[in-house]
């Protein structure tokens, strides 16, 4: 494992939390990959402050296996740290660093793999698919697959590294988040009824979330957890002071959706809920009334046939079965949206993912190794 091992210290060592920039570690990747024989290319976002980065080892002319992972990490703003977030602390069979879970641990296995695909005789390629902002919306591995989606031969199947403590997990929800943004009119709390509540409106928004919230619960997939589609308001701001009808509210919300449904359809239910009951009321108060919607972030579901060629692969290389979901969401389901299908699997859990003193175990990146080298042995016939 040492080789995993010191590529995590490395790849720890560079703070790719998602509002900085993350080209230090894709040229690391780059110069590494070079060393032994692998170009690869960069795929940047408009401001070339981030980039993509894929790479493929043997036969481009025949489908393939994609080993994907986003680069990025959360903050650790404010979290009781008790080893330094970004470098690499061995405790108790626990290697500790912010991204070892989530999921630079993985990364770290693929890299190590590499001196070894270069070596065998391959069948069929393996590719190495390296993101940036998937913890803000998955927004950067989009225009990645905007160029793999042009490509005249497709893999036939990605494995995404999340930390899934190395079990197959075929599907995960989809989910939206939207902004609204309510207009109303200020006056003197002592003629309240001659202003729009701006707050009071957006209230009624919220509760009519409720409302639909509770009505998705009728359709219900047992596979996963809780077994029916989520809506929840998480943030709310307005009001200037307690004597004056506040003019603006603003509030976030989000869908977390089966993959049999389109979130979409709930953020069209309340906007209609708007148009046609709110809206009114204030501007029959105010002309310059308004409710504005905006969409902040989304990706789809996934859900991955467990009879698929797919499942049967990565079946194979963890030893297991046993397939199962997850609540978080992951770039699963935009790859298998351009035809690449797509399961999760990887080293650690998600338990750990995000939280002060983020780990990963020993034995899980150890099991992640020796997951690799059984896929090695397929690719290399």
């Amino acid at each position: 494992m040492s080789a995993s091992r010191d590529l995590l210290q490395i790849l720890v060592g560079f703070d790719t939390t998602s509002r900085e920039s993350n080209l230090q570690l894709i040229e690391f990747v780059h110069d590494y990959l070079a060393g032994f024989g692998v170009a690869c290319e960069r795929v940047y976002n408009p401001e070339r402050s981030k980039a993509n980065l894929f790479a493929s080892i043997g036969p481009v002319d025949t489908p393939g296996i994609v080993l994907s992972g986003h680069t990025d990490a959360v903050p650790v703003d404010g979290q009781p740290w008790t080893v330094p977030p970004f470098a690499l602390t061995e405790r108790d069979g626990k290697l500790f660093g912010r991204g070892t879970a989530d999921m630079k641990g993985y990364i770290a296995c693929v890299l190590a793999l590499v001196p070894a695909l270069v070596e065998a005789p391959l069948r069929m390629p393996v590719h190495i698919a390296l993101s940036y902002d998937e913890e803000v919306g998955c927004l950067g591995v989009r225009s990645l697959l905007a160029v793999l989606e042009q490509r005249p031969v497709k893999p036939m199947l990605c494995i995404i590294g999340e930390p899934t403590e190395l079990k197959p997990v075929l599907g995960h929800k989809g989910k939206l988040a939207m902004r609204c943004d309510v207009h109303g009119e200020a006056c003197h709390s002592a003629y309240a009824p001659y202003g729009v509540n701006a707050i009071e409106h957006a209230a009624d928004l919220i509760n009519e979330l409720g409302h639909i919230g509770q009505r998705l619960r009728a359709i219900q997939d047992p596979r996963f957890d809780p077994p029916f589609s989520t809506v929840q308001t998480g943030v709310i701001s307005g009001g200037k002071a307690l004597n004056i009808v506040p003019a603006d509210c603003q509030f976030d919300f989000e869908v977390r959706a089966l993959p049999s449904q389109d979130p979409a359809e709930v953020a069209e239910a309340l906007k209609a809920y708007a148009a046609q009951q709110v809206l009114p009321r204030m501007q029959a108060v105010s002309a310059q009334s308004a409710i504005r919607f905006t969409e902040l972030s989304a990706y789809p579901g996934l859900v991955t046939d467990e009879r698929s060629q797919a499942a049967q692969l990565i079946a194979a290389f963890c030893g297991s079965r046993e397939f199962g979901t997850v609540a978080f969401g992951t770039e699963g389901g935009l790859f298998d949206a351009v035809g690449i299908p797509t399961v999760v699997c990887g080293p650690g859990s998600m338990d750990q993912g995000h939280k002060p003193d983020e780990f990963v175990s020993v034995a899980q990146l150890q099991g992640c190794d020796a997951m690799l080298q059984r896929l090695l042995v397929a690719v290399a016939g």
